[in-house]
Parts: C-alpha cells; sequence; structure tokens
C-alpha cells in the first residue's frame, strides 16, 4: 500500500478529494502525514478529522531554506512516504527537495499548462488573468513536480469551458469541481498502481 504524505497551505479542498478517494477504496494508499506552512490551514483540520497526522513546519521557523528544506525531506522519509502530493501547497521548493523524491511528487495547478502558470499565479490569480485575456475554455493540470514553477511533467489535464458572466470565484469553483477534483485523485490512483512512467520528461501511461 503506497504511503502518501501532502504538502499545503490553505483550505484543502483537494487534499479532501483525495482523503475521500482514499476513503473509498478508489486509491490503494494512505495519507500517513499532513504538512502545512501555515499553521492555521484548515486543511489541517481536515487530516485531524480523518485522524491522519499533522504537523507545521515553516521557513519562519529555520535561518536558511537548507535547514528547512532539511526538515521536510527528514519529516517525510522517516514516515517512509512513497508519493507527496502538494494539495494547495503555496510554496516553490528547491532542487534540494524535488531531487530528494524525484518523480515522487505531484501537483495540481487550476489552468491548463501552460497557459497561465509559473510565478505569481497561482489561486485566484490564475482565474482573473485567464478572464482578462478572454479564453473560452480553462481548467487543470496535474504534474509531477520539479524544481521550477509549474513545469514539471504532464500526468493529465481536463477542460473546463468558462461561461458568460464569470467571475473569479465563480471560474474557480467550476474548475475545482470539473476538472481539480476530478483529475487529482485519478493521477495518485495511477501512481499508486505503478502505471505512470516519465520518459523523457513525457509521462506515459502503461496498463
Amino acid at each position: 500500500m503506497l504511503k502518501i504524505g501532502a504538502l499545503v497551505s490553505g483550505g484543502g479542498t483537494n487534499l479532501q478529494a483525495i482523503m475521500d478517494a482514499v476513503d473509498s477504496g478508489d486509491i490503494d494508499g494512505k495519507i500517513v502525514t499532513v504538512v502545512s506552512n501555515r499553521k492555521d490551514a484548515y486543511a489541517l483540520e481536515r487530516a485531524k478529522k480523518n485522524n491522519i497526522e499533522t504537523a507545521w513546519i515553516s521557513k519562519k521557523q529555520f535561518s536558511s531554506v537548507d535547514e528547512y528544506e532539511d526538515a521536510l525531506i527528514e519529516h517525510f522519509k522517516s514516515r517512509d512516504v512513497g508519493l507527496i502530493v502538494f494539495a494547495g501547497f503555496m510554496v516553490i521548493l528547491t532542487s534540494k527537495f524535488t531531487d530528494a523524491f524525484k518523480n515522487k511528487i505531484i501537483n495540481i495547478h487550476p489552468s491548463l499548462i501552460p497557459s497561465f502558470c509559473g510565478q505569481g499565479f497561482y489561486g485566484l490569480k490564475v482565474h482573473e488573468a485567464a478572464l482578462e485575456k478572454g479564453v473560452k475554455v480553462t481548467g487543470a493540470t496535474v504534474h509531477f513536480v520539479d524544481s521550477g514553477a509549474d513545469t514539471g511533467p504532464i500526468i493529465a489535464q481536463k477542460a473546463v469551458e468558462v461561461e458568460e458572466g464569470d467571475t473569479p470565484e465563480i471560474l474557480q469553483k467550476r474548475v475545482m469541481e470539473q476538472a481539480e477534483w476530478v483529475i487529482f485523485p485519478e493521477a495518485v490512483r495511477l501512481f499508486a498502481e505503478g502505471k505512470l512512467i516519465v520518459e523523457n520528461n513525457i509521462v506515459r501511461r502503461v496498463e
């Protein structure tokens, strides 16, 4: 059974989608720890309600990024975590962390990468940019995490139509419901079943 760790910063709706898929048996795995850089992140409460270990590990607790990432690496390795999910995690980590778990970290981003991604594109800002550009279709992307911002190999994408009268908040909710909460648990399921292979920075799905 795959041991899953999560990094979170906010409300944890994507974490909830994965917890639900684990609880229903869709994912052959167990979330063993949820770590936040914010002590007040509601995602930690969601984990506690599910009897999952939680931890607060923040850059503010350390004198350098190196020490911070060492602490994160030690935390996940000591729990024998085989996959780390970034479920609304708002910190960009360096290659020190991503190389320690190469092709074992996945993230959900609320756009169709390469559109509206990278530094500065997070949360509502992504949807604000999509509406300002006037795109007719947006969506979400699940990808492996490397040391760049939203640059890792793409696992899955799902399109969502932009509708007349959409606000960033309305669009955000639709993208979550129709795309994020669908493809993120599905990507974790495929990983747990050993069906995702990365070759030349491209993800291949095997059956």
